[in-house]
């Protein structure tokens, strides 16, 4: 089984005033230190225990592919320590290891090799690592004449062509096509199944959390954060809308759901309700149950433009459903300090039962990331039941309509000798 412990883990590059001043010192005995270190990482520490999943995230230059390629050898850290138990098999910068001008063929045996197989397993897993990377007769042409797509293709089947006790994946996925990232995510998650332990890079927010068990956000070179999923791409989400006088908190709710808000204060969420047919607040809605959403909004400076947006999300925090006033060519303009505004948006609840957030957003245009006023997780939450409708299973109540054609047999009559 798979272990990484990174113990007080910190990378510094050397930088000098001009090119002369790294001569002087190399050449020059007992030369004056010319340098000064630039620490792109530094005291990191977590522990993954075997099987369990991370998810790297943070923007870029915040030191995510530096700590990777730490972990996997191919950079040296400055100080600390990196303790790794198990195979590991890495997918880090696109084609790494790949030459230009060998076929697919040639470079898989030596990524293979690499990893640590002999020749006779790797022609034994050459047919699975042809049939998962389906780039047909390319396989044996130049890897120079491969697409990014093509070249991501090879390299994620060779490196997962036997389950590894640690995989380690970097953003290199996200060049591929719509298809093979939803197989590759398949193959991940079957060997997480299997007891594989997971470290990956990744901007997508879904596979973020419907992965890993924990996820941990980089933030200039140092661990900001290291908790749930949910909770980490939340505040990461602030982080990214952050603007000059605008802040971010976070608050824990009484069920241990931990609550991130930002915004600039120009306008505030005073109350979320949902309602059913009585206006009268609930927490918990049949499928199938006409509701209310109702959203009161003060405004505490003046505004050219509000648009008010939620995202329904599930309890590992996909989205279910968003829409906001922008896309509904209902955007309000002009406000004035002191007014207060009553959203009611009416739906029938067609989600499948189980535990639901409501994330709430208050901007000037269609996104968060542009004059974010307010960003609410967990704004509401309710639960759906369902006792009315048919047992269905999943997360969207469709009401599907059921027509039966039943055709009797044809008798077809014996033919005289």
């Amino acid at each position: 089984m798979g272990t990484i412990r990174v113990t007080d883990l910190g990378k510094a590059y050397k930088q000098y005033p001009s090119r002369w001043s790294r001569l002087a010192e190399w050449l020059i005995p007992f030369s004056p230190v010319r340098h000064r270190q630039h620490w792109v990482l530094q005291d990191v520490n977590f522990e993954i225990a075997p099987g369990e999943a991370v998810g790297i995230v943070g923007v870029n230059g915040a030191g995510k592919s530096t700590l990777l390629k730490m972990i996997t050898g191919t950079t040296q850290p400055t100080c600390g320590q990196i303790q790794l138990e198990g195979r590991v098999a890495a997918l880090l910068e696109l084609g790494m290891g790949f030459h230009a001008d060998f076929t697919g063929r040639q470079n898989a045996f030596m990524a293979g090799q690499l990893l640590g197989m002999s020749i006779k397993e790797i022609e034994a897993l050459m047919p699975e690592i042809e049939r998962f990377a389906e780039i047909g007769e390319a396989i044996d042409h130049h890897v120079r004449t491969y697409s990014s797509g093509m070249q991501m293709r090879l390299a994620f089947s060779v490196a997962t062509a036997r389950r590894p006790d640690i995989l380690i994946v970097d953003e290199a996925l996200s060049v591929g096509d719509a298809y093979f990232q939803h197989k590759s995510f398949e193959r991940i998650r079957s060997f997480r199944k299997a007891g594989t332990t997971l470290l990956i890079v990744s901007h997508d927010r879904s596979a973020i959390q419907s992965i890993c068990d924990s996820a941990i956000l980089l933030e200039n070179g140092r661990m900001a954060m290291y908790d749930k999923p949910e909770a980490v791409m939340d505040y990461y989400n602030a982080i990214l809308a952050e603007r000059e006088g605008q802040t971010v908190r976070q608050e824990q709710l009484a069920d241990g759901q931990v609550r991130t808000i930002s915004g600039t204060g120009e306008a505030g969420i005073l109350r979320v309700r949902l309602l059913n047919e009585q206006e009268r607040p609930i927490d918990a809605a049949e499928v199938g149950q006409p509701v209310v959403l109702e959203v009161q909004v003060e405004i505490r400076q003046d505004i050219e433009r509000l648009v008010l947006g939620f995202m329904i999300k599930d309890r590992l925090g996909q989205p279910m459903y968003g829409i906001n006033t922008h896309r509904l060519d209902q955007a309000l303009t002009e406000l004035k300090a002191g007014e207060q505004i009553t959203y009611r948006f009416a739906f029938i609840m067609g989600l499948g039962k189980g535990n639901y957030s409501v994330a709430l957003s208050l901007s000037r245009l269609d996104s968060h990331l542009d004059r974010n006023f307010e960003w609410r997780d967990y704004g509401l939450v309710f639960h759906v039941i369902n006792n009315r409708r048919e047992d269905f299973v999943g997360c969207a109540w469709l009401d599907a309509k059921t027509d039966i054609v039943r055709t009797a047999a044809q008798v077809v009559p014996e033919t005289a000798p």
